[in-house]
């Protein structure tokens, strides 16, 4: 059974300056990829946007799936994008490696279509990851307080 994990209080601060509707999107969908794969560990980091990112370890390249929330919209980014099958064409992006799901509704990510993806991504992951993981199904947060 999937227990929630509860938001990073520094991260949950920083949310708060976002739109509503987008928070609920972010947190929605978060909490499905963390029921598709609990023993993820979550990156936080508060750069050009505020992200979520999705490992199967503790380091950045470990990385299957990455939720952006930018000022006006949401992403569900994927670290291998380009690698991945997609015969839905659902993944946007010109970039070498990241494509993305443009989100402005639950149902742009709640579907068999994407919930198969998120599973490649994470398989993609697995099979390319160096050594065994030493974190597991932790939060771990790369945001620096402000002093």
């Amino acid at each position: 059974m999937y227990a929630p994990r509860p938001l990073y209080p520094d991260f949950e601060r920083l949310l708060s300056f976002k739109e509503r509707e987008l928070v609920s999107l972010f947190t929605d969908l978060r909490a499905f990829i963390l029921q598709l794969y609990p023993q993820s560990n979550e990156l936080l980091y508060h750069t050009h946007a505020l992200t979520a990112v999705f490992s199967i370890s503790d380091k950045l390249s470990d990385a299957f799936c990455m939720l952006p929330i930018y000022t006006n919209h949401l992403n569900l980014g994927f670290n291998q994008g380009a690698l991945l099958k997609d015969p839905h064409q659902l993944l946007t992006g010109s970039g070498k490696l990241i494509r993305h799901i443009d989100v402005k509704k639950p149902e742009d990510y709640r579907n068999p279509r994407v919930q198969d993806l998120i599973r490649e991504a994470i398989d993609f992951a697995v099979k390319d990851m160096d050594k065994p993981a030493k974190v597991i199904g932790q939060t771990i947060s790369k945001i620096k307080a402000k002093p």
